[in-house]
């Protein structure tokens, strides 16, 4: 990739989701955004945690449960979730799920 643009025609051939497991994949990483693909396998999770910045999720297939601090989501493809820093959060993917995690590192705080 050239230093002007970072670019992936497919973010579906990425990844390979791995059966029984998660894997994610750094697309993208500068001062200010760091840019993950996940894939997890049906029954895999991410457990409850924060992210010391706000962060944006956008479902690219599957079906996931996503927990928001005390509110639940069902997330599938096309879904998009923006969250402050430090707010408690875990993902459980239903089916097999490709999911795009973009940290924005350069924001405040309070999103």
């Amino acid at each position: 990739m050239s230093d002007l643009l970072t670019a992936y025609a497919d973010l579906d051939a990425e990844i390979e989701i791995q059966k029984d497991g998660t894997i994610s994949k750094t697309l993208y990483q500068d001062d200010s955004l760091k840019v993950v693909l996940f894939g997890f396998d049906a029954g895999q999770e991410l457990s409850e945690h924060t992210a010391a910045v706000p962060a944006m999720l956008q479902f690219l297939d599957g079906d996931a449960t996503v927990t928001l601090g005390d509110r639940t989501i069902d997330a599938a493809a096309n879904t998009f979730v923006h969250m402050t820093a430090k707010l408690p959060h875990s993902i459980t993917a239903n089916k097999p799920t490709k999911m795009l995690l973009m940290l924005l590192k350069g924001a405040k705080p309070n999103g």
